[in-house]
This record gives C-alpha cells, sequence and structure tokens, in this order.
C-alpha cells in the first residue's frame, strides 16, 4: 500500500471534485474512476491504502468488484458511501467488507476528519483557538 494514494469510484464529475479537493488539502493523492473497470486498472497501477466506493454506480456488482479489489490489494481498505433510503445496499457494503459504510450525507459531514485515517495517516486536528481570560491577558 502506498499510504498516500486512493481510488474514488465516481461517475458524478462535481462530487468527485469536492471529494479530491479534500483529499488535496491533506496532502493525499485521489486517483478517480468513472466505473469499476477503470478502477481496477487504477489498483493495479497505484495499490492505494484506501477506496472510496460509491455504492449507487449504475455499473457496480459490488461481490465482484471487492473479490477482484482484494486480489490486487489485499489489504486495501473500502470505504463505502450511498444513498440512506438504500439500507439493504449499505447493509450489503458492509457484509461484503467495506467499513464505515455511511449515508453520503454523513460522508460528505465528515470526509474532512476521516480522509487522514482510510489512507493510514493520522489526522492532526486544527488547534483550536480559546480567547485568553482576561487576567491572562495583564499578567
Amino acid at each position: 500500500m502506498s499510504g498516500g494514494c486512493g481510488i474514488l469510484l465516481s461517475d458524478d464529475l462535481l462530487f468527485a471534485s469536492q471529494v479530491t479537493a479534500a483529499a488535496r488539502t491533506h496532502g493525499l493523492a485521489l486517483h478517480r474512476a468513472r466505473n469499476p473497470q477503470e478502477l481496477l486498472a487504477l489498483a493495479r497501477q497505484h495499490r492505494p491504502a484506501a477506496v472510496l466506493i460509491d455504492l449507487d454506480h449504475p455499473e457496480l456488482d459490488l461481490p465482484a468488484l471487492v473479490a477482484e479489489l482484494r486480489g490486487v490489494c489485499p489489504a486495501v481498505r473500502l470505504v463505502g458511501y450511498g444513498s440512506h433510503v438504500h439500507v439493504e445496499r449499505l447493509q450489503a457494503a458492509r457484509r461484503a467488507g467495506c467499513e464505515p459504510v455511511w449515508p453520503r450525507s454523513r460522508f460528505v459531514a465528515e470526509l474532512a476528519s476521516a480522509l487522514p485515517g482510510w489512507f493510514g495517516r493520522p489526522h492532526a486536528p486544527s488547534p483550536e483557538i480559546s480567547p485568553q481570560p482576561p487576567e491572562a491577558a495583564n499578567a
């Protein structure tokens, strides 16, 4: 595994741009695959640390894809996201080996903080700025 490289399976260009931009802020390389075949080709080439899978992708056969990915990158982290209304699809992704599997809304909300961990890097939280108490300012 590279530790700094991942692949996003998404046919949504605008969403993929948002995810890729979030990865860049952490110094992570995220390649976009528009379909499962392209994903497998990129996985063979880059040996990613993580693969982010749009569970609503129209060409997705998740069990077959996971089996092929595990053959190429046995330890790759598989992260699934999809529509909250497709509960069975989300559960099937967990059974197939994706962890975490989140509704798209949670994926978007937690993306920036979760990405480093998915790529095997520690996340250094932004330092919080707290106002100094008045007595400390005068000391």
